[in-house]
């Protein structure tokens, strides 16, 4: 196990933010996961799990050591003429996950591609796109506690998963290590169609029943269009959660703004695009202290050439005001932040 002390973190987030741990490890084993935990909780450290980092915002320099999971696997558990249960290991690659699995012939993630990420960030914020979530094909999650070092597994309704949301976002947060994902999915091919965009980009295709990998293939283009490349313009995707609004809010809204766009709820609401409503309070391509909301994609907050993450979280906060006062919608970030003032983890 290679142990680094005081280690800069620029490289390790997708937002380019400067900020150095006490300490990193990339265990790729148990054993070298246990000896990480050991070390640190002999340091007196807490123990900060990080996946590719395209999920967080550093504010900060973090008094942690962190845990970045290089583990990798794929294990065919069971199977049937109907479905398939795998068991991946948290380190393994969300995008090449979901190639592989259309490759074997199991389907079910093919809207969830090109999605950044590692399989066992996955479940902490329930991953989501184009009509499908998760927690569908969850089973089971396993992880380590990282105070008592207990191994456990929780089903898919332990996880207590929601939009955008888990377990492991709330009452576990940062309080366990995901080492594995057990995944639930289909030997028969069955197509969800559901979301508008993926609709149209499919019929420009001339594709009336798509297969899986037509599927995949047309998400992966629409996010290519929609969303810049990490790798070119620092950025950690969505950074806004799309507001869900009750059945009253919505249609006070909807009278006041016939224009915005809407997907109907089961309990009679709506989810709105937190696009549409930052891009309507003139944000899109604005810039400021080195940062600026992305000019093709209001969703996209983009870090141009700053180093401190405060200034991504300054923006962050205008927008939220701006909506708030203009709709009466409170947005939520989607990111995790680390090294704020606050305290983190």
């Amino acid at each position: 196990m290679h142990l680094e002390t005081n280690f800069p973190l620029a490289g390790s987030n997708t937002l380019a933010l400067h900020a150095t741990a006490k300490a990193f490890v990339r265990p790729s084993s148990d054993a070298q996961i246990s000896q990480a935990l050991d070390w640190a909780r002999a340091e007196g450290l807490a123990v900060l799990p990080l996946g590719e980092g395209s999920n967080i915002v550093l504010a900060g320099d973090l008094d942690l050591s962190v845990l970045q999971l290089a583990t990798q696997g794929r294990e065919l558990l069971k199977q049937s003429e109907q479905d398939v249960l795998l068991r991946v290991q948290a380190g393994e690659n969300w995008h090449q996950l979901v190639q592989w699995t259309l490759q074997q012939g199991y389907y079910g993630l093919e809207n969830l591609a090109l999605i950044p990420g590692t399989v066992g960030a996955a479940p902490i914020q329930n991953i989501g796109a184009y009509g499908v979530e998760l927690e569908r094909f969850v089973s089971a999650v396993h992880g380590i506690d990282l105070v008592s070092a207990e191994r456990f597994s929780l089903s898919a309704k332990e996880c207590c998963f929601s939009y955008r949301d888990s377990i492991f976002k709330q009452a576990l947060r940062d309080k366990v290590l995901i080492t594995a994902v057990d995944l639930r999915l289909s030997r028969q091919a069955s197509a969800e169609l559901s979301y508008p965009a993926l609709q149209a980009a499919l019929q420009e295709r001339g594709l009336c029943e798509p297969t899986p990998l037509e599927i995949f293939s047309a998400v992966v283009a629409l996010r290519r269009s929609k969303l810049p490349d990490p790798a070119i313009e620092a950025n950690a995707g969505s950074f806004f959660k799309n507001p869900q609004l009750d059945a009253s809010q919505f249609l006070r809204l909807q009278q006041q703004f016939p224009q915005m766009p809407s997907y109907p709820l089961l309990d009679g609401g709506a989810k709105v695009p937190a696009a549409w409503l930052i891009e309507h309070c003139g944000w899109k391509g604005k810039k400021s202290e080195g940062v600026g909301v992305h000019p093709g994609h209001a969703l996209v907050l983009v870090n141009y050439s700053a180093k401190d993450g405060k200034c991504i979280l300054n923006l962050a906060a205008n927008i939220v005001k701006s909506v708030e006062q203009r709709f009466g919608i409170r947005l939520e970030i989607e990111p995790r932040v680390y090294g704020a003032e606050t305290g983190s983890p």
